[in-house]
């Protein structure tokens, strides 16, 4: 079972489109795309969309990067620990937080010239891939890790984000 919190509390966030069953969809679809099964425990995810300014300073705070990004991910828990969680059957567990800053999406979205939820669901499966354990660090790491984002992203029917590295894209969340 999951929980997916989702809060707004900063940017000019469209009020027609509801935020709270977007942010359940792409947070269960990465959770059951990526295999993450905590047996019987309640796996609790807090999405937070607020505006640039506020991103600027989490990451900041916590990446040393002075400027705002598109989404942040803040995992309560390293991937081993994450594992030992499976096992343990009916444990709940605080899988972590994610951020999304309003005018960087929407820039983007538009840059890319898709839908800003297609693009925010895209955010949160990739944040919510990087609660679980997967990064980018690497070529063979983001390489899996798109993959799996892509393919969790068919399924909700959404294009590939990566077509153009897929065949080069720049991810810039790396």
């Amino acid at each position: 079972m999951a929980d997916i919190d989702c809060d707004i509390v900063g940017g000019d966030w469209d009020a027609d489109i509801d935020w709270d069953v977007l942010a359940e969809q792409a947070v269960r679809a990465a959770l059951s795309g990526a295999g993450a099964d905590f047996g019987r425990g309640m796996v609790e995810v807090s999405v937070r969309l607020t505006d640039d300014a506020e991103m600027q300073r989490l990451n900041n705070d916590y990446r040393g990067k002075d400027k705002p990004t598109n989404v942040l991910s803040f995992p309560m828990h390293d991937a081993d620990v994450l594992a030992g969680w499976a096992e343990a059957g009916e444990t709940d567990l605080l899988l972590g937080d994610l951020a999304l800053g309003h005018e960087t999406v929407v820039r983007e979205a538009a840059e890319k010239g898709i839908t800003v939820e297609a693009h925010v669901t895209h955010l949160l499966v990739h944040g919510t891939l990087h609660l679980l354990g997967h990064d980018h660090q690497n070529d063979v790491s983001a390489q899996a890790m798109e993959a799996l984002e892509t393919r969790i992203l068919a399924g909700l029917g959404i294009d590939d984000p990566y077509v153009e590295r897929h065949g080069t894209m720049v991810d810039e969340s790396r």
